[in-house]
């Protein structure tokens, strides 16, 4: 594997994203990776990562890591608007999910560009609830497969964290900020759980009738009923073959890996499921094990 390139490229919304483009020799074949939230960047730790990209490349696949506009807390991008130039906030605290359509396309305009013909999407954590979202809008897309890596149930988590009284009053009062165009001002109400949120972000993230709320455990196990609209209705909406990774320690998956395993063959009965054995949330230690699932899985 040749040491990754320092990419950077543009999405149709003005934005300019930096990644890591991973390159196989002769590779006409590359996965574009989705990472998480919170404050997570590809070229933090880069070398202690390179398992994925190199046992791709050993199948003759390429691999594009980037940073999309959920990396980092908070984030500014300057923009030009009407020809003017503009500093608008980015990052998780004012991530908007149905967005990252914006950052797919970018990174798929950027690779064709360079030549790559066969594409596959892979996300971990958020960026697996991304893909379901990605497939909602464009499920005539490019992509020839899927891998979703323990995807999550933030909605789940924020209205456990903040109990069902506090949840709903902050839903509400960041949809009334919103609607007055004020959505982009701090929530400090989630400040007290360690979190950082505008009210945008706060409410894309936590609606339990949004485009994020794609795997909703915690309702499915009986925890909580506060959705109106059919459970996993994304991710059942997913036609292409897909493959589904979990750590048997994931601290976010409710504390039963198998029921969650479980409940997504109720909906998605064809798809391959992989649970690695000893892995949390981020596999540490696992990575390889990882990387080779994905990359034998890939080349079938």
């Amino acid at each position: 594997m040749q040491t990754p390139k320092f990419v950077d490229f543009r999405t149709n919304d003005g934005l300019t994203l930096p990644g890591l483009l991973y390159e196989a020799r002769g590779s006409k074949k590359v996965v574009i990776y989705l990472h998480g939230n919170g404050s997570s960047s590809v070229f933090y730790d880069e070398k202690e990562y390179r398992d994925l990209p190199e046992a791709l490349d050993k199948k003759g696949t390429s691999i594009l890591k980037f940073n999309n506009r959920g990396a980092n807390i908070i984030k500014k991008f300057t923009i030009e608007k009407n020809g003017a130039e503009e500093r608008i906030p980015f990052g998780m605290a004012y991530e908007k999910i149905k967005e990252c359509v914006f950052d797919i396309d970018g990174a798929i305009k950027f690779l064709q560009k360079l030549g790559y013909e066969e594409f596959y999407l892979a996300g971990a954590s958020t960026g697996a609830n991304k893909i379901c979202v990605y497939d909602h809008y464009k499920p005539k897309n490019i992509f020839e497969k899927y891998v979703l890596i323990c995807g999550g149930d933030d909605t789940g988590i924020y209205y456990n964290l903040l109990g069902s009284t506090k949840f709903f009053k902050i839903l509400t009062k960041a949809k009334g900020k919103i609607d007055k165009g004020e959505g982009l001002e701090i929530a400090s109400e989630i400040l007290p759980i360690g979190e950082v949120f505008s009210y945008q972000g706060f409410y894309d993230i936590a609606n339990p009738d949004g485009d994020y709320n794609c795997f909703p455990f915690s309702e499915a196990f009986g925890k909580a009923k506060i959705s109106t609209k059919p459970l996993f209705r994304y991710f059942e909406g997913i036609k292409k073959p897909s493959i589904v990774v979990y750590g048997e320690k994931d601290e976010y998956a409710w504390g039963d890996i198998k029921k969650v395993i479980t409940t997504l063959k109720e909906y998605q009965s064809n798809f391959e499921y992989k649970v690695i054995n000893g892995a949390d949330h981020r596999f540490t230690g696992k990575q390889k094990e990882l990387a080779n699932t994905i990359a034998n899985w890939l080349k079938k």
